[in-house]
């Protein structure tokens, strides 16, 4: 019976060390949504600097939360890491599409290319609302751009067509992505109706 209480005892150090890697991951993690979100508001108040910021302590976080959980990758892997992970990609591609920078690889964020496209489709649906901010400073062009950038991430995760399992739920995004598109795309053609209606008006005005 020694041999089953040696054995006992390590599987509970064993367990208790994947524990104690949970809790301060988990930790982690809620730090590391909690920066992305308060980056990405940031970002929508065009507050650059902070926003840098804000994601270079992101990042540090990601990076603290993924040593600790690489000798457990089956807590790597498990959702509330790869969910901190997006929401770290999804922040720093809106980042970069908003100031036109070249856009993070899934290299350079150390994220699988599942979590990538998952951010990516996330960061697309976000520019909704700097498109709205646009039209209603009335930069109908500015929004126009920022919509054609959303249709070209939309058209290249539309090419991705594997299972769910591979994508990490990837199409389920898309899909809602496209109704988002779809609302901005009917804003952005309003605002142009409407700004084109104007001009009419005033070209009869100045004429009469």
């Amino acid at each position: 019976m020694n041999d089953l209480e040696r054995i006992g005892e390590e599987i509970r150090a064993e367990l208790t060390a994947r524990d104690a890697a949970r809790e301060e991951a988990l930790r982690r993690s809620r730090e590391l949504v909690r920066l992305c979100g308060t980056a990405v508001r940031a970002i929508h108040r065009e507050e650059w600097e902070e926003a840098k910021a804000l994601l270079a302590q992101a990042d540090q976080a990601a990076r603290e939360m993924v040593s600790i959980l690489t000798p457990y990758p089956d807590l790597l892997y498990a959702g509330y890491a790869q969910d901190g992970l997006k929401e770290l990609t999804e922040a720093h591609l809106v980042l970069a599409l908003l100031l036109g920078l070249p856009l993070p690889t899934p290299e350079s964020l150390g994220v699988s290319p599942a979590v990538y496209l998952n951010g990516l489709c996330e960061a697309a649906s976000e520019l909704r609302r700097r498109c709205l901010d646009l039209l209603r400073r009335e930069e109908v062009e500015a929004a126009e751009r920022l919509l054609g950038k959303m249709e070209a991430v939309y058209d290249l995760l539309m090419t991705y067509d594997f299972p769910d399992a591979v994508t990490g739920g990837l199409r389920h995004r898309v899909d809602q992505l496209r109704g988002v598109l779809e609302r901005t795309r009917g804003d952005v053609t309003q605002a142009l109706l409407q700004g084109r209606l104007l001009r009419a008006l005033r070209g009869n005005a100045d004429q009469s």
